[in-house]
């Protein structure tokens, strides 16, 4: 099933995916280099949006929680990259230690009983160990298919983290930090701490992350031989800015008017009818809280004082939003019925293990659709990412166009592994 691509200029993206089917072994080798010289995070999901005549990941998460929208048929090939990545890194570990949000949400339960079912068919025993200081006891949540999930208080010791009667060798965070990282995850020395803690919401900056994937896109576009910004969302950086006492704006504003100027250079150099936007948010964080869509820096006086809500409401109890990214807006032109779609890619170490389309019946082409009421549509990602059909026309075949998706998330994965390679506190420094 591929979503109907409405709109009347496809020409740079068949072109585009034309050119990636006919470059696929140099592709393939490209990324095998790079991951002998650079580690990938250890899962990843990425937010794609298909313009039509642009194609380009508008975000990366690094700890993803929707695992329970792959489908049974992508679980074979997430076994397979979870099997690799433990094995690469921890290969004789036998308990693994899920430390989640602290949430009662279904949804998300949902999530962590399908991780624990990739990881005990890696070969693991899987549990779930909480960092919520409320919680003193176990406690089991019953889940709508009948499973259930058991989340037990952790114990922490002088340098180990585990769960009473439970030594796992591997830790793995499913809670993205946005509160902060708390003492109870630090300076511990004997285990796996996957990912680092330094790839929390509470260290980690998108403007650092597409800083990373600009230098990636431009020598990915120079082996391709395709302009970058086909692929690439541009971006600034704004900081010191108080949405709700309307201080920063003058920088703010400054930055949105040349954002939107680079844009429509672009679309006349492309012949594109669209008018640009831009997307304004918080330079942390996820869940898609604090998300603006701009078309002029006029707007932005309607974010300040009574109306900086939508730009104030931030995940964990984070203080308000200081610093911002301002990113070129990605139109997304990929429907499902009467519903605007954005593909997700879904990752374990270097594979896309899966991924689904994230619909949304209420939001437009230029709004973020990772907001409630969202709905969730399974695709067949794992053969599809792998399997590209060279002969199919480009733009008709889903095969092709979930290859497409596939390298798009990869290189957003490698942007993160620069990202989280130069952002390192204990990284190794040579003069």
């Amino acid at each position: 099933m591929v979503p109907h691509l409405i709109t009347a200029l496809t020409g740079p993206i068949n072109e585009l995916e034309q050119r990636i089917l006919d470059s696929t072994p140099a592709i393939e080798r490209w990324f095998r280099l790079e991951w002998m010289e650079h580690t990938p995070p250890f899962y990843s999901s990425v937010d794609i949006r298909n313009a039509g005549f642009k194609l380009a990941p508008v975000d990366t998460n690094l700890f993803p929680g929707g695992w329970a929208h792959l489908t049974p048929d992508m679980l074979p090939l997430a076994v397979q990259s979870a099997m690799a990545a433990i094995e690469k890194i921890c290969p004789e570990a036998k308990n693994l230690l899920v430390v989640p949000e602290n949430t009662r949400d279904t949804f998300y339960l949902e999530n962590l009983a399908q991780l624990k079912r990739i990881f005990y068919m890696a070969g693991l025993n899987v549990r779930f160990g909480s960092i919520d200081p409320e919680l003193h006891e176990p406690a089991s949540v019953s889940l709508p298919d009948g499973d259930s999930v058991l989340i037990e208080p952790v114990v922490r010791t002088r340098r180990r983290l585990g769960l009473k009667n439970f030594d796992p060798r591997t830790i793995l965070l499913n809670n993205d930090l946005s509160s902060g990282v708390p003492g109870i995850l630090e300076d511990i020395h004997e285990q796996y701490l996957l990912p680092p803690l330094h790839a929390g919401w509470s260290v980690r900056r998108k403007s650092n992350h597409f800083q990373s994937y600009e230098e990636v896109a431009k020598r990915f576009g120079k082996l391709l031989g395709i302009d970058p910004w086909l692929i690439t969302p541009m971006f600034n950086k704004c900081g010191a800015v108080n949405f709700a006492e309307g201080t920063g704006m003058d920088c703010l504003a400054t930055n949105v008017d040349a954002l939107l100027g680079k844009i429509r250079k672009k679309y006349k150099e492309y012949g594109i009818g669209e008018k640009p936007f831009v997307v304004v948010k918080a330079d942390n964080g996820t869940s898609g809280l604090a998300i603006s869509t701009v078309r002029d820096a006029k707007e932005l006086e309607a974010l300040t004082g009574k109306g900086s809500g939508r730009m104030s409401a931030v995940k964990g109890g984070q203080s308000a939003v200081r610093d911002v990214i301002v990113q070129e807006g990605v139109l997304t032109n990929e429907w499902i019925g009467d519903a605007v779609a954005e593909p997700v890619v879904y990752t374990i170490d270097r594979y896309v293990v899966g991924g689904f389309y994230r619909v949304h019946a209420e939001r437009g082409t230029d709004e973020n659709l990772n907001a409630p009421g969202a709905d969730y549509v399974p695709l067949a990602f794992a053969e599809s990412t792998r399997l590209p059909q060279p002969r199919a026309k480009p733009g008709a075949s889903a095969p092709n166009r979930f290859y497409m998706y596939g390298v798009i998330g990869r290189l957003a994965m490698l942007a993160a592994s620069y990202e989280l390679e130069a952002t390192d506190p204990e990284a190794e420094v040579y003069d």
